[in-house]
């Protein structure tokens, strides 16, 4: 799974039949691939968004150790 993610954030563009089929073989079923897809994509995207506007973390909130 954490090999599909890192391939879907470093070669969107070079993901194959085969990723996917690695993925079932490990028992995950096409809703958990949708599901690591979405949350890749998510996460890629709120990253790129972020260090485009040059978003800095929130002191106070991380001070408070949650």
């Amino acid at each position: 799974m954490l090999d599909f993610a890192a391939k879907l954030t470093d070669t969107f563009d070079s993901i194959e039949a085969s990723d996917r089929q690695a993925l079932r073989d490990a028992e995950f079923n096409d809703q958990y691939i949708w599901d690591i897809a979405n949350v890749t994509g998510f996460c890629n995207m709120t990253n790129r968004v972020a260090s485009a506007v040059d978003m800095q973390p929130n002191i106070e909130y991380h001070k408070q150790n949650r």
